[in-house]
């Protein structure tokens, strides 16, 4: 008989969502933020995490201005039936300057962006179709009933928000059922935990943590973004990478490399192991996406599926958060954490 991988286990996304796998795959990097890819080589990882059990891949419209959708495309359609696909519209970049960004949630933008998604993807419908940031001048309400509309017609099955406050998830609920909300968390980025959080474990609302390796930082492979990666990637403009901020946040990993060493275990699978322990400590499903573009990277990923941290080492990891040096974006004005 042909090897049969071990598949990770499965979660339900919401009251009425999709079951996927415990842990989903982040392909922002592959086309957009971290530089260039091994395109051949993120063909296999899509392969190989479907393998293991990993059924929700997420992208977003902007994320290589349609590039990302263009380049799933292909592997979507071949196993649509076993596949949970995320995309999300509300940000508009230009393509000159990353940097330069337009928030839009009305009904036009949200009819002309799906419709470019399914385009792009070659797909009927999309499953988890995601606000992915506010626009402060739209009111909540109105954008997801405009979204609840797509559910209606069959070109979406689920809905979901991106970066939005506990009182915003509540407003939405209220119009149609929220399948997820996804927004950073990690043990770097815990302010979610202020009130999203406990909304969404209120409402039966999945998390979806995106960034869960805090881009990488957690995960120890360097220091100062500036010196570090290359000119095209966006890590190099995140406060928490340059400078004085790197140097200090580098030092806050030293709890994660005396739990790493004890278990014979790397820095990201302490931190990933941290992050699946949020559904128990909180009362709500959690399926964390963090992003590779290689295959050892994806199965140390998935390995720490099966790590349990103990209460000790959680209490070693616990004052991280609040030492970190820096906030997420340059402007945190369209976060969560901005508006909450």
């Amino acid at each position: 008989m042909p090897f049969q991988p071990e598949k990770i286990t499965e979660v339900q996304l919401g009251a009425a969502g999709p079951i996927v796998g415990l842990q989903g795959l982040g392909c922002m990097g592959i086309s957009f933020a971290y530089g260039s890819t091994d395109l051949g080589e993120a063909r296999l990882v899509l392969e190989h995490a479907l393998a293991r059990g990993v059924t929700l891949f997420d992208t977003a419209d902007m994320y290589g201005s349609g590039d990302n959708e263009r380049f799933l495309a292909p592997f979507l359609r071949a196993h649509r039936d076993d596949i949970v696909l995320a995309t999300k519209f509300g940000i508009s970049a230009d393509p000159a300057d990353p940097t330069r960004r337009t928030i839009r949630n009305d009904r036009a933008y949200l009819r002309s962006c799906v419709e470019g998604s399914l385009r792009r993807l070659g797909l009927d419908h999309i499953d988890l179709y995601y606000m992915h940031r506010k626009d402060p001048a739209a009111p909540i309400e109105e954008t997801v009933a405009a979204m609840a509309e797509l559910v209606d017609e069959g070109m979406v099955s689920h809905l979901g928000l991106s970066e939005v406050t506990g009182a915003e998830l509540r407003a939405a609920h209220a119009v149609h059922p929220i399948a997820a909300v996804q927004s950073e968390w990690s043990l770097f980025s815990r302010d979610v935990e202020a009130g999203v959080v406990p909304a969404a474990s209120e409402l039966g609302v999945s998390f979806v943590p995106y960034s869960p390796l805090g881009r990488g930082f957690l995960a120890g492979g360097f220091t100062d973004a500036s010196k570090e990666l290359a000119k095209d990637d966006m890590r190099r403009i995140l406060p928490r990478f340059n400078g004085g901020n790197a140097t200090s946040n580098a030092a806050l990993l030293d709890p994660l490399r005396t739990v790493a060493r004890a278990r014979g275990i790397t820095l990201a699978q302490v931190a990933l192991a941290w992050v699946h322990l949020r559904a128990e400590a909180h009362g709500l499903a959690v399926v964390p996406i963090p992003g590779t573009r290689r295959r050892n990277r994806l199965e140390e990923n998935l390995s720490a599926t099966r790590i349990r941290l103990t209460p000790e080492e959680c209490a070693l990891l616990e004052p991280i958060a609040g030492q970190v040096a820096g906030v997420r974006y340059p402007d945190m004005s369209t976060t969560s954490a901005g508006r909450e």
